[in-house]
């Protein structure tokens, strides 16, 4: 049809209008997000905002597309997460409740003590060897199955016997996976929390394998700046003092650790393993001053608090550690009892490490060391060399269509090309309103989409010269031409626009990147083909009225 309701004529014009007003901020991209920024740092502080806000007008949009790492720089990292360090926290936590379920039994077991082993497993001696179906049997008791299809019939510890006097626990097969997992899953969620906390713009973390993280973070100056972030376990816990030594090599004890102290170099301290109260229990942390110097003030959550509380009122008088990734960085000494919960982290600090410390305890402990297997810093000028060439081949592209689709179609080639001109408008306006990671590849996509974007109009076209060649009226051979081809544009775009679906669902950094732009830049095609063009065309006939139309 060549008549469109007014409705319809509004509302595909205030699409353009819109589509092109959000996509304006990228071509000035740079005062732009200067702009944001400076208005971003006046909320946070309450200050005035710097002349840097006056740069983009308020009232305008200011969404912009976020630049991948390709396009703005920054650092890659492939970590490695050491699983195996999680077993050994297993069992370690389970040392206790075998302790408590054994000692009702000793009159019948004898004497019951931990024996030094592998880290993947616990080693429990018994005094009695006739016994030991008894203390098996206590022990199998303490095994909960394990909740997993996989894992049907199977319990999380395997019990078994060593030896006449020996009791060996590990960590089942199936209970090594779910908790390996569980690790990975963890370990994922607090690199993105540091990260994010840093604010750092769409950083892209994902799972690569069984056990290793993609990270890479746009706009980093350095990959040792995402390490010294991200790198470190960050965990946090508060032993009891056994003694102070300056032998490094001196034996601690079973169930005792030896760590160095960060304050006093050459200083040691034997600790109690288990620790009264941990990072976990932490509900904030923050960066503050006492008496001119930086600290960590940090809160408990209630379980926490209440442990820290009694353990304080108990231990007046007696040093107590305060334990960093396996450094002691304070060991004050109780002097009263400490309620509420709260407390503060001194130490040897600039306001940049207490800051970052604070980042640190707030996104959690990571639950096992990242080992650093691949490190990338890409400079901003790698990325500017990138735009200005996604930029050219665009450019190329864009023009060599309009110059073709002229050439070809005459005068309905520049309505098409008007057409061009405004998907490309809504693909920006689009990409920037979902914040979307605009990469090379996605340049790519956007380039390949200005080529597909007229094949609508020209099987529109082709479609009106062949009922203008059956001696057709105009105006029914516009009609005929954007009926008759409608479904030849629909099946097309539908299975490219499934293609792109299935590759953003599996695929992963620049592969996703270029899903997206082709998405978009499909649903923006057919929008421009079908209701665009059709209105621009319809508009000049009813303006023209010719009796005979030329393609």
């Amino acid at each position: 049809m060549l008549h469109f309701p007014l409705w319809k004529k509004t509302l595909i014009w205030l699409v353009c209008a819109l589509g092109v007003v959000m996509a304006m901020p990228n071509m000035w991209y740079a005062q732009v997000e200067r702009a944001n920024d400076a208005r971003v740092l006046a909320e946070e502080t309450g200050a005035e905002p710097g002349a840097d806000a006056a740069l983009w007008p308020e009232f305008m949009p200011s969404r912009l597309m976020n630049l991948g790492l390709d396009l703005r720089g920054g650092a890659h990292l492939l970590v490695e997460v050491q699983l195996e360090d999680v077993y050994a926290e297993r069992l370690e936590g389970f040392w206790p409740e075998v302790l408590s379920t054994l000692r009702p039994l000793r009159e019948e077991i004898g004497t019951i003590r931990r024996q030094a082993s592998n880290p993947d497993e616990l080693v429990v001696r018994i005094g009695n060897p006739a016994a030991m179906d008894t203390a098996l049997t206590a022990l199998r008791d303490l095994t909960r199955p394990v909740a997993s299809l996989t894992g049907v019939g199977t319990t999380d510890y395997v019990v078994s016997q060593a030896g006449d006097t020996d009791i060996v626990i590990t960590l089942s097969d199936v209970e090594k996976q779910a908790t390996d997992d569980r690790t990975m899953q963890q370990s994922l969620e607090i690199v993105r929390r540091r990260v994010d906390e840093s604010g750092t713009r769409e950083p892209t973390i994902q799972r690569q394998g069984q056990e290793r993280i993609l990270i890479q973070v746009p706009g980093a100056s350095s990959a040792q700046e995402v390490i010294d972030l991200i790198g470190t376990t960050a965990k946090l816990t508060f032993n009891p003092v056994v003694r102070r030594t300056t032998d490094a090599t001196e034996r601690a004890g079973v169930g005792n650790v030896i760590y160095p102290s960060v304050d006093e170099p050459g200083v040691f301290y034997v600790l109690e393993r288990r620790p009264v109260v941990s990072g976990e229990q932490l509900v904030d942390a923050q960066p503050t001053f006492q008496e001119n110097r930086p600290v960590v003030s940090f809160r408990f959550n209630g379980a926490g608090g209440r442990a820290f509380s009694e353990y304080t009122a108990q231990n007046i008088g007696s040093p107590f550690a305060i334990v960093l990734d396996e450094e002691v960085i304070s060991a004050p000494v109780i002097q009263s009892h400490i309620s509420g919960g709260a407390g503060i982290i001194t130490g040897r600090f600039d306001p940049a490490e207490t800051t970052r410390l604070a980042i640190l305890l707030r996104a959690g402990a990571l639950p096992a060391e990242l080992v650093v297997l691949e490190q990338r810093t890409i400079g901003p000028e790698l990325g500017a060399d990138s735009i200005e060439a996604g930029r050219l081949a665009t450019m190329i592209a864009f023009a060599a269509v309009l110059v073709f689709m002229f050439l070809a179609y005459g005068t309905f080639g520049l309505f098409a090309n008007v057409a061009l001109i405004l998907n490309v408008a809504l693909i920006m306006g689009l990409l920037s309103a979902i914040g979307a990671t605009l990469t090379l590849p996605g340049i790519a996509g956007i380039v390949l989409t200005v080529g597909m974007a007229v094949d609508a109009n020209v099987l529109v076209f082709e479609r009106i010269r062949e009922e203008l060649k059956r001696a057709k009226g105009p105006a029914r051979a516009i009609e005929l031409g954007y009926e008759k081809a409608f479904s030849a544009i629909i099946d097309a775009n539908i299975t490219t626009f499934i293609a792109a679906v299935i590759l953003f669902a599996i695929g992963s950094g620049p592969v996703r990147g270029f899903s997206v732009t082709l998405g978009i830049g499909i649903i923006t095609s057919v929008f421009t083909a079908v209701f665009v063009t059709r209105l621009i065309v319809a508009t000049w006939y009813n303006i023209r009225r010719p009796k005979t139309v030329t393609i």
